[in-house]
């Protein structure tokens, strides 16, 4: 079977006047009862089995995860829980003597995983693609250095910045908006800069 690749624009973060692109795989969703009859079915076992095995690695590796270890697996990877706050609390300053959060205001928000690199090899070796698809950007009226300035305001106003704010302001897709201000927050120029992680990420002025 072909896995299909799209070929997707991304914004000129480099000032060249060309858009970049990136590769990303079609995904095909494939059920959990799907995969379970295929593992079964081409390991020549019993599907309560495979159902028995899954169930008790996803049990114990939570277990472990919560009580501090980092989990490898071989061939598959290695995971780890992630922590960060609360969605209704604000993030901590670092410096001494600002207010700190108590254990009832962090939680576990993901899990951190890392393939394994034979399973990257044996997914590459496997792996035989046909194109599937070219995706455009929204493009915005406003050139970089004007979505800059207008972040930069808006954050003279306000405390923090999301990407949702950002695409408002600039008129990008979500995934454009998003990459954009990944490449500012890097760029000590752009004066902005980013705290936090995935969902608890936001952008502050860089001081």
């Amino acid at each position: 079977m072909y896995a299909k690749y799209i070929k997707k624009e991304v914004p000129d973060l480099n000032g060249t006047g060309q858009t970049q692109a990136y590769y990303k795989m079609q995904l095909t969703p494939k059920t959990y009862e799907q995969f379970v009859k295929q593992c079964a079915r081409e390991g020549h076992t019993d599907e309560s089995i495979i159902l028995g095995v899954l169930s008790l690695v996803s049990e114990k590796l939570a277990l472990n995860m919560a009580e501090g270890f980092s989990v490898k697996i071989d061939g598959i990877g290695t995971f780890n829980a992630k922590l960060g706050t609360r969605d209704d609390v604000l993030q901590d300053a670092f410096e001494e003597g600002e207010r700190s959060h108590n254990a009832k205001s962090i939680m576990v928000t993901g899990v951190s995983y890392r393939a394994d690199n034979d399973l990257i090899r044996n997914t590459s070796r496997k792996c035989v693609l046909e194109r599937g698809g070219v995706s455009r950007i929204r493009k915005s009226q406003f050139t970089l250095e004007e979505r800059i300035q207008k972040a930069r305001e808006f954050l003279e106003k306000n405390l923090f910045m999301r990407v949702p704010d950002y695409q408002q302001l600039t008129g990008l897709s979500r995934t454009a908006a998003s990459m954009e201000l990944r490449q500012l927050a890097l760029n000590p120029d752009s004066g902005i800069t980013s705290k936090g992680e995935k969902s608890q990420k936001y952008y502050v002025l860089r001081k």
